[in-house]
C-alpha cells in the first residue's frame, strides 16, 4: 500500500479516551440515573417497544467492574452515508473488546446492514484494522443504505448472529439506521436471542443530536473542510474582487453545517432552512435579501461576495413546497406518460400551466428554465420530484440576477454582478478526521463495547461535555427510544428518532444573527485553513464554533 505522509504519522496518534476509561476495563463500573421516556408519544412509542422502553441512563465512573465474564464475539456495521471517524469507532470497539478478552472476536459485516443478511464479512486482526486508526472514509468494511425493518429481515440476521455465536451487534449510523437499531434491539429481546443491539451516533449533517447528544461525529471535521474551502473561496474573492460566490454546502433536512461554516468563514450571506420556513419567506423576499446585500457592497466599490446556501433550503419555502406536492400531483399514474409523451419544451409548459393553480404557476415561472426541467425530467422511483438534486445555489444566484437587472432599469443599482458557483458535500465526509473527531469516535467504539459488557440493549453509545478537554468527557448510555416521537411516513405511522433542526432561539443562531448584517454589507471574512493535526491544543483539539457557543 502506498501511503502519504501524513496518513504514516496518523496511524501513530493515540486518541484521547474520557478520563473515566482510561483507568483500565477493570476499574470501570455503572452509574445508574433515572428512567427515561420518549421525548414525544410516550403511550404509542411504549407498546411497540415494550421490551426496551423506559430504561434508565447511565454513566460510567471509577470502580470495580461488576460485569458479568464471558466471551463476546461482536458484530459492527457501518450504515448509511460516510463521516469521518467510523474507522475510529471499530477501532476504539476493537480494542476495549480485545483488552477485556483476548479471545473476543470482532465481526465486520460488509457494505452496510446488507452485510448482516447475506451474511457478508470478515473477522478483524490487528494487521487489518491497524491500517485504518485515525484515517477517513468507511472502506474499512464499507456501508450501505438498506434498512433493517421487517420481520423477515430481523428473523434472517437472528439466524446470522446464531451461527455466528454472535452476542452483540453495533450499528454506526444516523438517524434512520439508529431507529432501525432500537426495532432490531427490541425484536432480540422479545425473541429471548440473547443478542444486544447498541447504536452510535453519527451524521456529518448534525441533525442527530438533543440535550443528550451534543455532537454527532464526523460534524466537525467536515463543518472545518468546508470552511477552508469557503476562507480559500473568500480569500480569492477580497484578491479578485470581482465574482459573487454562491456556495451550497450539504444539509437537506437541517443548516447546522451551513451556520458551523458562516460562523467559522463570516460570509456576506447564509441562508438557514429553518428561518426561511418560519418567516414563510417566499423565493422573491429571499432574492431580495441576498440582492439587498449585493447593491450595499456596490455601492462602495465591492462587486464580489460569499453566500452559504444549505442543500435543503428550497424544500423549507413554503410555496416551494406547494409547488412540488401539486408537480407530483400533476405526474401522478398515467398523466406522467401523457406528458412525458409532449414532444417540445412549449407544449410540456402549455400542460404544466393548465394543470397548477395560479398561485404555483406564479413561483414556476419565475424559476430559471434549467431548473423548470429539472423538476420534471429528475424523478424517484415513486415518480416524485427529487428535490435534493436541485441545484438551489444556481437557482438563488439567477434570481438576484433578475432583481439587480429590474434595480438597474429603475436606476437603484449600478454594479456588475458575476456569480461563480460551487457544492461542498462529498470533498467533507471522508477526510482524515480531525483529532476532536478521531477521539470522539475511538471513545465511542471504547464505549459501546462497555454497554456491552454490561448486558445492555437498545443503547445508543454516549459521550458528553464535548467542548472540554477529553479528560473531563462523560462516557454513558442512553435507551434510544428516549430519541423518539411518531411520524407519518409512506402513509403508515412510523417510530423514528426526531431530528434536531437548528434552534433559532438557541445561542449559535442569536450569535450569527447579531452579526450577519455588518458581515452582509462590509468583508469580515475569516480563513480557519486547513484542520491542525499537530501543535498546540487550543489549535488542534479545536471544537466547533456551535458546540462551543451551546456550551457556554
Amino acid at each position: 500500500m502506498n501511503l502519504s505522509p501524513l496518513q504514516k504519522a496518523r496511524y501513530q496518534y493515540v486518541p484521547k479516551l474520557p478520563g473515566m476509561l482510561r483507568n483500565g476495563i477493570s476499574d470501570i463500573c455503572v452509574k445508574e440515573g433515572s428512567k427515561t421516556q420518549s421525548v414525544a408519544d410516550q403511550e404509542k412509542i411504549e407498546k411497540l417497544f415494550p421490551n426496551t422502553y423506559g430504561k434508565n441512563e447511565i454513566t460510567f465512573q471509577k470502580g470495580k467492574n461488576t460485569s458479568q465474564a464471558k466471551k463476546q464475539v461482536v458484530g459492527v456495521i457501518l450504515s448509511g452515508g460516510q463521516a469521518p471517524g467510523g474507522h475510529n469507532v471499530v477501532s476504539g470497539l476493537y480494542d476495549a473488546l480485545k483488552a477485556t478478552n483476548s479471545e473476543n472476536v470482532l465481526i465486520g459485516f460488509k457494505n452496510g446492514p446488507s452485510g448482516l443478511i447475506d451474511d457478508d464479512y470478515l473477522i478483524f486482526d490487528d494487521e487489518y484494522i491497524n491500517q485504518y486508526r485515525n484515517t477517513g472514509g468507511f472502506d474499512i468494511i464499507g456501508s450501505g443504505r438498506t434498512k433493517l425493518e421487517t420481520k423477515e429481515q430481523f428473523a434472517i440476521a437472528a439466524e446470522v448472529c446464531k451461527k455466528h455465536g454472535i452476542t452483540a451487534i453495533v450499528i454506526i449510523g444516523g438517524d434512520d439506521s439508529n431507529t432501525n437499531a432500537a426495532v432490531l434491539a427490541e425484536y432480540f429481546a422479545a425473541n429471548n436471542t440473547g443478542v444486544q443491539v447498541i447504536g452510535c451516533p453519527k451524521t456529518i449533517d448534525g441533525d442527530l443530536k438533543n440535550e443528550d447528544i451534543e455532537c454527532s461525529f464526523g460534524f466537525d471535521t467536515a463543518t472545518k473542510t468546508y470552511s477552508e474551502l469557503i476562507g480559500n473561496i473568500e480569500r480569492d474573492a477580497n484578491s479578485a474582487k470581482k465574482y459573487w460566490h454562491f456556495i451550497k454546502v450539504m444539509g437537506r433536512s437541517a443548516s447546522h453545517v451551513a451556520l458551523e461554516c458562516a460562523l467559522e468563514t463570516q460570509p456576506n450571506i447564509c441562508l438557514i432552512s429553518e428561518e426561511v420556513a418560519a418567516k414563510k419567506m417566499s423565493l422573491v423576499q429571499i432574492a431580495d435579501y441576498i440582492a439587498d446585500s449585493v447593491a450595499a457592497r456596490a455601492a462602495k466599490g465591492m462587486n464580489f461576495g460569499v453566500a452559504i446556501i444549505p442543500e435543503g433550503v428550497v424544500e423549507f419555502v413554503p410555496e416551494f413546497s406547494v409547488l412540488i406536492h401539486e408537480i407530483n400531483e400533476l405526474l401522478a399514474g398515467s398523466k406522467a406518460d401523457a406528458f412525458n409523451a409532449l414532444a417540445t419544451w412549449e407544449d410540456k409548459y402549455a400542460f404544466i400551466e393548465k394543470g397548477l393553480t395560479k398561485e404555483s404557476m406564479s413561483v414556476f415561472a419565475i424559476l430559471p428554465t434549467t431548473i423548470q426541467q429539472q423538476l420534471f425530467l429528475e424523478r424517484d422511483p415513486h415518480g416524485n420530484v427529487q428535490v435534493s438534486l436541485i441545484e438551489s445555489e444556481k437557482l438563488f444566484s439567477a434570481l438576484v440576477k433578475a432583481n439587480l437587472d429590474a434595480r438597474k432599469k429603475a436606476g437603484t443599482y449600478k454594479g456588475k454582478f458575476s456569480p461563480l458557483h460551487h457544492f461542498f458535500g462529498y470533498e467533507g465526509r471522508c477526510a482524515f478526521p480531525s483529532n476532536f473527531d478521531a477521539d470522539y469516535c475511538y471513545s465511542l467504539g471504547y464505549n459501546a463495547f462497555m454497554l456491552i459488557q454490561y448486558g445492555y440493549n437498545g443503547y445508543l453509545s454516549k459521550v458528553s461535555n464535548l467542548s472540554k478537554p477529553a479528560e473531563e468527557w462523560v462516557a454513558g448510555g442512553m435507551p434510544i427510544t428516549k430519541m423518539m416521537n411518531i411520524e407519518r411516513r409512506h402513509g403508515e405511522d412510523k417510530p423514528v428518532i426526531k431530528k434536531a433542526l437548528v434552534e433559532l432561539e438557541g445561542k449559535p443562531f442569536k450569535y450569527f444573527e447579531a452579526h450577519r448584517d455588518e458581515w452582509a454589507k462590509e468583508t469580515a471574512f475569516t480563513y480557519p485553513g486547513a484542520i491542525q493535526y499537530y501543535g498546540p491544543t487550543e489549535v488542534c483539539d479545536l471544537t466547533t464554533r456551535t458546540l462551543a457557543l451551546e456550551k457556554e
